[in-house]
């Protein structure tokens, strides 16, 4: 079964009703499909206002220049992580997934790029620490629920604890859906 078989259609992926006043798109990089995949994230810089520290996918508001949310993704993951949008080989996407604190409706679309050592991705030093890349192995190894507080209000959130880096919110659900589609 392609990868294009267990995802959604960006169509069927907006039909589906979810919360959050701002769009919002990410980009699920995936690279090594189908035989060692894994997925390139970004580390959030520490001192940026939101989401500041965090791991998640390159992604951000839709523009008003951009023609859609695919094209939001890949102008964010051009300007996060200088990724190509040529070099993504768009497959499909997830379910739109909401932000609690911050009123996001982020739409994720998944795409298969080359290995990310031939990419040369070099972080945007005003937003990403670093980029990172983790193999969807270890990602489904290291996976568990937690109960966290996040201002003051517990939740019970998938979490991804990988290399000393903490994946969880509104990543880690999408994260876990890729993941379940691909099981």
């Amino acid at each position: 079964m392609s990868l294009s078989e267990l995802l959604l259609t960006p169509a069927e992926a907006a039909a589906v009703k979810s919360r959050g006043g701002t769009d919002a798109a990410v980009l699920l990089a995936i690279y090594g499909w189908p035989e060692e995949p894994g997925l390139i994230f970004t580390e959030r810089r520490s001192d940026l206002r939101r989401h500041a520290g965090e791991i998640s996918f390159p992604g951000g508001r839709e523009d008003e220049g951009d023609t859609d949310l695919i094209a939001t993704a890949l102008r964010e993951a051009e300007e996060e992580i200088a990724l190509d949008p040529s070099s993504v080989q768009l497959a499909g996407a997830l379910a739109p997934v909401s932000t609690f604190v911050t009123g996001y409706r982020v739409h994720p679309f998944v795409g298969l790029v080359p290995d990310p050592v031939e990419l040369g991705l070099e972080p945007n030093p005003t937003e990403v620490e670093t980029v990172l890349t983790f193999s969807l192995e270890v990602l489904r190894e290291n996976y568990e629920m937690r109960r966290l507080i996040r201002r003051g209000v517990p939740i019970h959130t998938p979490t991804y604890e990988v290399e000393g880096h903490f994946i969880w919110g509104a990543t880690a659900r999408i994260l876990g859906d890729l993941i379940d589609r691909l099981s």
